[in-house]
């Protein structure tokens, strides 16, 4: 196999012209930083989890997916498409190619979410609160909140969603198709880890076009990495969260005092911070809980 290209998270190779394989690592990134730690399990727990998920999209018949088999434990065979970077490229006529969007759907108040709204770059009446709410950290939202980043620029960047439409090249008709996918695989998740103890606080998705225009939910997504998920019994017993994800890490760089700094340096346009190893009891943690959020969405044994 020819390696194309090497992430934080997978590397994937060229294994022919129409089909890739995704090999997971064990590594792990926050806030578009690499740790330099390794998480035992965590690349089995995410592709095992993911290729869950596309055979339970396809099951119930929301939209197409990339997904072809697992050939090895860390190991998932998809569909190729193109990859096409320059925005003025794309239009409503280019067929086999990744949409160059991230789509974010929140059902709670949580992460970056609750950094915007305290900063008052979201309004309550965005997200369907009267005017005048104060959201609280957690809180679930009055009905699904859609929203798109890019996907192929260096660090992710917010759009509206004209900017997301204008520089994916889509319809008005694409731009609703792509929402009611997503909010039709997070209804679809929520079925699921409900009834297993599990909150879906919120989660990415990203997409791309076949060979007909048809869309197909691609990459990996309902992870410990792409999704916040919180123990239910905890959050509704008690009004804790229980992170069993990749926020988990997250918490403790914004303890420590790192995401202040990595955000004050990028918001300066000045060099970013090194990000310092987790402790080893945190990357034991870590991976305990990717493995249980594996048999907690799946019922399956690790």
């Amino acid at each position: 196999m020819k390696l194309l290209r090497e992430g934080s998270v997978k590397r994937v190779y060229e294994t022919g012209e129409d089909e890739l394989v995704f090999d997971f690592s064990d590594g792990i990134s926050v806030f578009d930083c690499i740790l330099p730690n390794d998480v035992p399990h965590k690349g089995e727990s995410l592709c095992r989890t993911g290729a869950y998920w596309f055979e339970q999209v396809e099951e119930a018949g929301i939209c197409d997916t990339h997904y072809l088999g697992r050939p090895e434990p860390t190991q998932m065979r998809v569909e190729r498409v193109r990859v096409i970077d320059d925005y003025d490229r794309l239009d409503e006529d280019v067929t086999d190619v990744l949409i160059p969007l991230e789509v974010v759907c929140r059902h709670h108040a949580a992460g970056s979410f609750v950094d915007r709204v305290e900063a008052g770059k979201i309004e309550p009446t965005d997200v369907g609160f009267p005017e005048g709410y104060e959201i609280s950290d957690g809180e679930k939202l009055p009905e699904p909140y859609v929203e798109f980043t890019t996907k192929l620029e260096e660090v992710d960047r917010k759009l509206t969603e004209d900017e997301a439409q204008r520089i994916a090249g889509l319809t008005d008709a694409e731009v609703h198709e792509i929402k009611q996918a997503t909010l039709a695989i997070d209804e679809l998740i929520e079925d699921q880890v409900e009834p297993n103890g599990l909150l879906h606080a919120d989660g990415k998705k990203e997409f791309a076009w076949d060979e007909d225009r048809n869309l197909m939910v691609v990459d990996c997504f309902g992870t410990g990495d792409e999704d916040r998920f919180w123990d239910k019994r905890a959050f509704e017993e008690r009004g804790e969260r229980v992170e069993m994800c990749k926020e988990f890490v997250r918490q403790h760089y914004r303890e420590t005092g790192f995401h202040a700094d990595l955000m004050e340096a990028r918001e300066a346009g000045e060099p970013e911070p090194e990000i310092p190893p987790m402790p080893d009891d945190l990357v034991q943690e870590t991976s305990q809980r990717y493995i249980d959020l594996y048999e907690r969405i799946t019922g399956e044994a690790f």
